[in-house]
């Protein structure tokens, strides 16, 4: 594949979806588009509204709204990782490893119901709801824990996607047929 495959973060999700053999990969592929798309129409009714709001206010209020654009970007960025570095990955031409996109994936999966339980775990006292069902034991504990502990899930997921990016990434189990690394900036990897 050449350089020029896909342009930038929004080429990316089309060229992964294309590139990768798993199907796992592909479905969080469609679901991290329909999250990321949600997030921006989300992020901007919010921002003109806080916007609204804090108009014609203290210098803090317009700080405020910087701090709600970094708070977007922290909650977006880690759903779009794993497609990003995927199609990376795929366009520099290395051996990709089908556990890579797997692990990827998986890890995308889990940081989204990670920021879920981070939300619950979060929630202001007056937003919680009574819970009901089967359920309802894991969601009363998870009210029962402080507010600031709805940053640890995520945070723990955010870790392990780093984790699988690094370690299957730079595997030497990512060889391909004729033993050699996939490494392509090493000097000697030229095929014969």
């Amino acid at each position: 594949m050449s350089d020029e495959a896909y342009g930038g973060a929004v080429g990316a999700f089309p060229y992964a979806f294309r590139t990768s053999d798993s199907r796992l990969f592909r479905l969080y592929v469609v679901l991290a588009a329909v999250l990321t798309a949600l997030s921006i129409v989300f992020f901007l009714f919010a921002l003109a509204f806080w916007v609204a709001q804090t108009l014609g206010q203290s210098p803090v209020a317009a700080l405020s709204r910087a701090f709600l654009i970094l708070i977007w970007l922290a909650v977006v960025a880690p759903v779009i990782a794993p497609v990003l570095l995927v199609a990376r990955r795929h366009r520099r031409g290395r051996p990709v490893d089908h556990r890579y996109d797997v692990a990827l994936a998986a890890t995308g999966f889990l940081y989204v119901l990670a920021v879920y339980v981070g939300l619950l775990i979060g929630a202001p006292a007056d937003a919680r709801g009574t819970p009901t069902g089967a359920v309802a034991p894991v969601v009363e504990t998870l009210y029962a824990m402080p507010r600031w502990a709805g940053a640890v899930p995520p945070l723990a997921v955010v870790a392990a996607m780093y984790l699988a990016h690094w370690t299957l990434g730079r595997a030497p189990a990512d060889a391909d047929v004729d033993g050699r690394s996939g490494d392509d900036d090493r000097p000697g990897d030229a095929p014969e």
